[in-house]
């Protein structure tokens, strides 16, 4: 028998999304500080030639640079407040998302676990760590990390459960 943590869901269900949400946080961390360590900044090592390298870059935009360029100083203020607001949206839908809801559940951690490996990439550098570019031939997809792929997986999931009204608020 599993104690009500709070309306909707249950403390085994906190439980998963805490293992989540933590376990992204720290792969994310992780890979960049392998990045940060073994490959020059702005260098690259090429993985799949044509298609895919582990690259060096710092964005202190948002996803796929957006607002990249400005007063550095403020974006980077932006992002934490805008982080930290996500946070607490995150933790409204987690305590009115059921138990039965594990694959949202899931959605929100991995918000969750990629919103805090970027705010934490923010506190210490002012900007984001990217080291995933894919490309064929000059055509590049702007770099990104693993928290970046934990969030959009995270909202992919989210807006399916809206689209399918399968939203249990």
């Amino acid at each position: 028998m599993t104690a009500k943590a709070s309306v909707g869901f249950t403390m085994s269900g906190f439980a998963r999304f805490l293992l989540v949400a933590l376990a992204i946080c720290l792969l994310d961390q992780v890979t960049k500080q392998l990045v940060i360590v073994n490959i020059p900044k702005f260098g690259h090592v090429e993985i799949i030639p044509g298609f895919f390298d582990l690259t060096h870059l710092y964005n202190p935009g948002g996803a796929f640079g957006f607002m990249a360029r400005g007063n550095t100083a403020w974006l980077n203020i932006f992002f934490i407040v805008f982080g930290c607001f996500t946070l607490g949206v995150i933790v409204y839908f987690l305590r009115h998302t059921p138990d039965t809801h594990k694959f949202l559940q899931l959605a929100l951690a991995l918000i969750c676990g990629g919103a805090i490996g970027n705010l934490v990439d923010r506190v210490r550098f002012g900007q984001v760590v990217d080291f995933l570019d894919f490309y064929i031939g000059s055509y590049h997809w702007p770099a990104f990390n693993l928290a970046d792929s934990a969030i959009t997986t995270g909202v992919g999931i989210f807006l399916l459960h809206l689209l399918l009204k399968k939203i249990p608020y």
